[in-house]
């Protein structure tokens, strides 16, 4: 057993980085309560860590192959175990958020090396084992999360959810330092820079101006003018990458249709399935008065049918049907699901959500195992760090701009169903609603008004809700049909998609090949 002790280090950290995209979900109303948070404040504890992870996944590969990988994966460990000691501690949101960007580059660090570091540790069958471990360890990652982060906020704080990281840190350091090797890759060029700071600045002025967009308003100057800066940032990355030596992503790689058809799909499947959690959480737990453990295994129907069927079906189906159906009709089944949770009405229970969950679960569990082995089949083997590292940003990258822009069309649902309950100064009612306070809301009214008062909180999050399923429905029904339209079956010959192996051999794809697999799982 003393081969495997390397492989329980690397997922140590994994599960780590992985639990904690999810894990903040049932703590939001807490914190709100807590620490007197705004709605774009709960936004951004979101999704600064999402931000931060896409935009350092690719330049953090590039160092841990020049620095040494078990060395940035210690670091990124050391990192994110001091940031997350700080968030615990924070005392305002400002606190609170800065340092779940300082975690998102600790996250950065650990999750663009584990691959590199178990294909350094393992071999042959071996090697398929471990990357089998690793994925399984990483998909139960996300289902894991709302139900620690419930169990830790309801029996002890939501501080605990971030304390928790300190002991697994500090064993996975340990353990790390004891039994992991050091390794690096290849060294071509230096690190790309100027391609790092503009992507980070395109996403980040893109993800400030949508949460911000409600406080400033729409057509004002201010939000104009960082949409602007956005799109200048945009430009000036693309052409850096385009010029660059050694480019962060190599943007010729988007002639290739299938490439670009899994990029898209990629970034849209993290914003359909899933960025829609937190409001669901609110909803859960601000109107229907659940606890955050209650609210965390609502979740389940979605996790548990994407593991089944990741594991059963995905496996079943890999090799006989083509990349762009299983990708594709996975997107589909995410817009199916997240369309009929629009079912979600004044006097529903959380039972309504239950069919519509797990319909997107079935498509997750289809849709996720074979994004990286498609996009790397599509470049090429020797190209299989970038590719697989251009996937996992796009997906990190949608689920945070899909939080961001969820939240717009979350609000807007909130606010016209208050609106047009003749409430006065509907605005700053749904701005208390969206930031957890249902309760205070109905609180502040007197006996006679507390029922009208219910009524309209339960009415209110119904109609945002009901907005958030019907945009996350077309994103996935857009992404699988783009998906359909552009993925192909890679030829098995070595031509010019590359798909020869190294060592010489013929490329044989395969929707189950367990390195790609196992980094998109």
């Amino acid at each position: 057993m003393r081969k495997w002790l390397p492989l329980v280090a690397v997922c140590l950290g994994t599960f780590m980085l992985l639990v904690d995209v999810t894990i903040v979900t049932v703590a939001l109303p807490d914190m709100a309560r807590s620490l007197h948070t705004t709605f774009a404040d709960l936004q951004w504890v979101m999704d600064i860590y999402a931000l931060v992870l896409a935009a350092l996944l690719l330049a953090a590969g590039s160092l841990g192959d020049r620095a040494g990988h078990r060395k940035l994966y210690v670091a990124g460990l050391v990192v994110f175990a001091g940031a997350s000691l700080a968030c615990g501690l924070a005392g305002n949101p400002g606190v609170l958020i800065a340092f779940r960007a300082v975690q998102g580059i600790g996250g950065a660090a650990m999750l663009a090396t584990t691959v590199a570091l178990i294909s350094h540790l393992y071999s042959g069958r071996d090697l398929g084992t471990a990357f089998g471990v690793w994925g399984a360890v990483s998909g139960a990652a996300a289902a894991a999360g709302p139900i620690m982060g419930g169990l830790l906020t309801q029996h002890l704080d939501w501080r605990w959810i971030f304390f928790v990281n300190l002991p697994i840190s500090v064993l996975a350091v340990a353990m790390t330092l004891r039994y992991v090797g050091e390794s690096r890759g290849e060294r071509r060029g230096g690190l790309d820079l100027p391609g790092l700071a503009t992507f980070t600045a395109a996403a980040g002025l893109a993800t400030y101006a949508l949460i911000k967009g409600n406080d400033y308003g729409w057509g004002s100057a201010r939000t104009i003018g960082v949409f602007a800066g956005a799109g200048v940032a945009l430009v000036a990355w693309i052409a850096v990458e385009l010029k660059g030596k050694a480019p962060m992503l190599d943007l010729s790689l988007f002639r290739r249709g299938t490439f670009t058809g899994v990029m898209i799909g990629a970034l849209l499947l993290s914003g359909a399935a899933f960025s829609y959690f937190a409001y669901e959480s609110l909803w859960l737990q601000s109107t229907l008065g659940m606890g955050p453990v209650t609210a965390g295994l609502c979740f389940l129907p979605m996790s548990g049918a994407a593991f089944l069927t990741a594991g059963l079906g995905g496996r079943l189906l890999a090799d006989r049907v083509s990349p762009g159906l299983m990708i594709g009709g996975g997107l589909l089944l995410i817009a199916a699901g997240s369309a009929a949770q629009m079912a979600v009405g004044t006097g529903s229970s959380w039972t309504v959500l239950v069919p519509g969950l797990a319909i997107s679960g079935v498509g997750v569990g289809l849709a996720t195992p074979t994004l990286v082995s498609t996009a790397v089949a599509a470049v090429g083997y020797q190209r299989a760090g970038m590719a697989s590292g251009a996937v996992n940003t796009a997906r990190q990258l949608g689920n945070a701009l899909g939080i961001a822009v969820l939240g717009v069309v979350f609000h807007a649902g909130l606010t016209s169903s208050v609106r047009g309950s003749g409430v006065p100064r509907p605005v700053p009612v749904a701005d208390a609603l969206a930031a957890g306070q249902g309760e205070g809301v109905v609180a502040a009214g007197g006996p006679a008004q507390r029922p009208v008062l219910e009524h309209m909180t339960h009415a209110a999050f119904a109609s945002g809700l009901q907005s958030v399923f019907l945009a996350a429905a077309l994103m996935g029904a857009v992404g699988g049909l783009a998906v359909l339209a552009l993925v192909r079956r890679p030829s098995t010959g070595g031509g010019h998609g590359g798909g020869a192996k190294p060592g010489g051999g013929q490329a044989e794809w395969s929707g189950s090949e367990s390195v790609p697999v196992a980094m998109e799982l």
